[in-house]
Order: structure tokens, then sequence, then C-alpha cells
């Protein structure tokens, strides 16, 4: 496994390169994306006044949900590692017709504690799993949050429980160029806590207490519309620098092959159900007990 630095280079880079991608399918990953953080937003409980920290917020989203939430009394301040997914944020989410909402531009790893904190609670949509050193990011969020505050996260359990990842990837990777390095063990990645033993070691280590890990199964509902679902899904991944890099024909062939793959999961007329298993994450900055859900073991 790579050291530390290394993979947060590779994190860095990987997520200069992605943005693009994300940045043209905000509107889409917020709406067909919303079931892979809703567990957590309504476990969160979120209530009018409270200051709310969402780590990975990428272009917005689901900090400006988040802000709506807790209303003018309260505020949302979203952080994420890419500079271009922040500003398209701002972009979206301008603060004279949002007050109470505020995007940083910020690593979770290395800062003491987010601008603006302390914080009533946290959220995070699948981004624990992405970090190069998860113990370090979790002890930046316990950080920012105020004694007893809350956190409330989703994260991908395994491949198996998420097909369509891999067949999107599968599908593309022939027809662009070189993808980036992929995650190996507990590196950063989708399912770099497959493991929820590991998972409840980070949080416990981080300062967390009264842990909970429970099995979640969301479906997202995609348009049938294969075309644009597999470029959305393939711009969203992997290879979507690669992707984006790659001359019309062969992008077209990347997302007439990802779109065969995924055809599985298609329902023609109707569109596309596809499944995701999550880990549904709650925790709390003062406390030490520990709990999971017996079925979270396998």
């Amino acid at each position: 496994m790579a050291g530390t630095e290394t993979l947060r280079a590779r994190n860095a880079d990987f997520w200069a390169r992605a943005a693009p991608g994300w940045i043209r399918h905000a509107d889409r990953q917020d709406r067909t994306g919303r079931p892979l953080g809703a567990v957590a937003m309504d476990r969160l409980r979120a209530r009018p006044g409270e200051r709310i920290l969402d780590v990975g917020c990428g272009c917005g989203g689901t900090t400006a949900e988040l802000a709506a939430t807790v209303g003018p009394g309260g505020a949302a301040v979203g952080v994420d590692l890419a500079a271009p997914m922040v500003a398209a944020a701002r972009t979206r989410f301008p603060r004279d017709r949002h007050p109470g909402l505020e995007f940083v531009t910020a690593d979770i790893e290395t800062v003491e504690v987010v601008p603006g904190a302390p914080f009533d609670a946290a959220f995070s949509r699948m981004t624990l799993m992405l970090l190069a050193d998860p113990r370090a990011g979790c002890a930046a969020i316990r950080r920012s949050l105020r004694p007893g505050g809350r956190l409330a996260a989703t994260v991908f359990r395994d491949g198996s429980s998420t097909p369509w990842l891999s067949a999107v990837m599968l599908g593309a990777a022939p027809h662009v160029g070189a993808l980036p390095p992929l995650p190996i063990g507990a590196e950063p990645g989708p399912f770099a806590f497959a493991d929820p033993a590991r998972l409840e070691r980070v949080l416990s280590a981080s300062g967390f207490g009264a842990i909970a890990i429970e099995p979640h199964e969301v479906t997202l509902d995609a348009p049938d519309e294969p075309d644009a679902v597999a470029e959305w899904l393939i711009e969203m991944g992997p290879a979507g620098a690669a992707y984006r890099a790659t001359a019309p024909p062969g992008q077209a062939a990347a997302r007439a092959a990802a779109a065969r793959l995924l055809g599985r999961f298609r329902d023609p007329g109707a569109g596309y159900r596809l499944p995701a298993g999550l880990w549904l994450i709650t925790a709390s900055s003062a406390g030490s007990s520990t709990t999971r859900n017996p079925s979270s073991e396998s």
C-alpha cells in the first residue's frame, strides 16, 4: 500500500481531473444520487437554528439541502478538497439567495478545524471512504464539532452490493486512455470500508463515541436514457478524466459498451434501477460506547 502522502497527492490529482465531470452532471447527481446520502440526512435530524458541517460537499447540493433544513437561524458549511467544485457550488448557490450557506476549499485530513466551527452536527455522503488518512480526516471532523455533536455519514459496503460501479468501468476502460491507479486493499476508493470493523476502529481512534454502523440497501432511479446515463456514470467514476480526453468516436464506444453492461439494471421504457449497499454511520463527539448492528458483521 502506498504511503499517506503519496495517496494524498493521488487524491488531489484525481479530484482536479474529475471535477469537470462532477460539475457538468451536478444537477443529475443531486437528483439521482440523493438516495446515497438520504438515510444519513434523515438520521442526522438537523434542526432549525443548528450549524451543520457537510464533509465532501462537491458541487453543493447536499449543503444547500441542509441549509434549507436549519433555516435562516442556522447555517451549513460545505468543505471539499476540489477547488473547482467548491467554486461551482458557490455559483449554483450564491450567498445572496442562500444566506447561511458557505463553501470552503480545504483538505479535511490536514485542517485543525473547519472554518465556522464549532458545529452542532456533521454530515458526509460517500466521502470518508475516499480519504487517504481517514483517521486524520475523522479526527478533524470531531474537533470541528461541539461537545456532544453528531455525525451521520454513508459509505459504500462492497463491490457485490453495488455491481453497476464495476460494470461502468469495465465497459468504458477499453475505449479510453490510461486510468488512474485503482485502489488496493484499504487505499482510498469506493470499497475502502467494506469491512465495518475497520470503519469502527477509525472512528474510535478519531475520538468518536456512540458509534453505530448499519447496513442499508438503496436504489438510484435513473431515466431510460442509456447514452446519457452511461455518460453520467462514466464521468463520475475513475474513467471520467480519460473519457473526456478521448476523441468523440472513442467516447461513443465507451458509452455504448457501458450501456450494454448496465442493461441488466434497465427496464426499457421505465428506466434504470441501480442498487447500492451502504453503511450508515452515526457517532457522537462525546461518549465512548460503541454499537454495531449484528447484521453488519458480514
